[in-house]
């Protein structure tokens, strides 16, 4: 069968330098055909068969960073793509973040995933991004990369936090933002020290899945914006509401409404008035 393939290719060839497409069509099929073959490992791309069409594409826009500088902060503006960090009082290598266009960990998952879904589904840092409401299935340490699939998404931490987060690439290999002084690189996947699994991405509407409008929205810790604050919504981002209820009222954006709703990814509540959708949303149940 091998053979028969390998002779109707040849024929196809024939044909279109027959047909007077001559060389350069030739070379265009070849370019096809090498575009959509899996990449050879070291190299960034997909490496594996079986991913989602918006994981490889996840894949292919993080390739297309290679070399940009990671920033501490970088890829937390309003919209997704490359800003300039900051300085991490903990790293000492972080001094020049300040003056670098790029990217951390976390923002370069971000926008990956927004170029390969559209909107913003991945907004947060590494810990909002492994517990998000588009994960569809989780993997833990132990399985190690055996079950993994390209544009899956690897993290590390211990104790329920999440410091550092990467995506695979197939084959043992991630694309990652590591650290200030590095630039965005491929890597071979780090299954020792506190390693704590991956999960799968599904960018679509989950029951309880809505969106955030306005920039520089704020949650709180309890339905009041006299609580203290916990998570700061940059631009529109997809959440899961687990419940709402009647507390304070506010009055924003020429709205005034007293409904609230709960974040669990978030473990934070924040003002319907900033939610898409009537004051009171449909299909959400009223938290006890």
């Amino acid at each position: 069968m091998a053979m028969r393939r390998t002779a109707v290719a040849a024929v196809a060839v024939l044909t279109l330098l027959a047909a007077g497409g001559g060389a350069h069509s030739a070379t265009a099929a070849t370019a096809a055909t090498a575009a959509t073959a899996p990449k050879a490992a070291g190299e960034c791309g997909v490496l594996a068969a079986g991913a989602s069409a918006v994981a490889e594409r996840a894949v292919g826009a993080a390739c297309e960073q290679i070399g940009v500088w990671y920033t501490w902060g970088g890829g937390h503006g309003p919209q997704p793509g490359p800003t300039y960090g900051q300085v991490d009082p903990s790293d000492p290598d972080s001094a020049h973040d300040p003056e670098r266009l790029g990217f951390d960990c976390s923002g370069l998952v971000r926008y990956a995933y927004a170029r390969a879904a559209g909107g913003d589904p991945l907004s947060g840092n590494a810990y909002h991004q492994f517990h998000s409401p588009q994960v569809n299935q989780r993997f833990t340490a132990a399985q190690g990369t055996g079950p993994l699939l390209p544009g899956d998404l690897l993290a590390w931490g211990s104790g329920g936090s999440v410091h550092h987060i990467a995506i695979y690439l197939g084959a043992g290999k991630m694309v990652e933002a590591r650290e200030s002084g590095t630039r965005i690189t491929v890597s071979d996947v780090r299954l020792g020290g506190d390693y704590a699994g991956a999960v799968r991405i599904a960018p679509a509407a989950a029951p309880g899945t809505f969106s955030t409008w306005g920039t520089d929205v704020w949650t709180h810790k309890e339905p009041s914006t006299t609580s203290p604050r916990v998570h700061r919504f940059p631009g529109p981002t997809t959440v899961r509401i687990e419940c709402q209820k009647h507390a304070e009222p506010v009055t924003a954006e020429g709205y005034t409404n007293d409904a609230w709703s709960y974040l669990p990814e978030y473990g934070a509540w924040i003002t319907n008035i900033y939610i898409k959708g009537p004051a009171w949303l449909d299909g959400v149940r009223t938290c006890t």
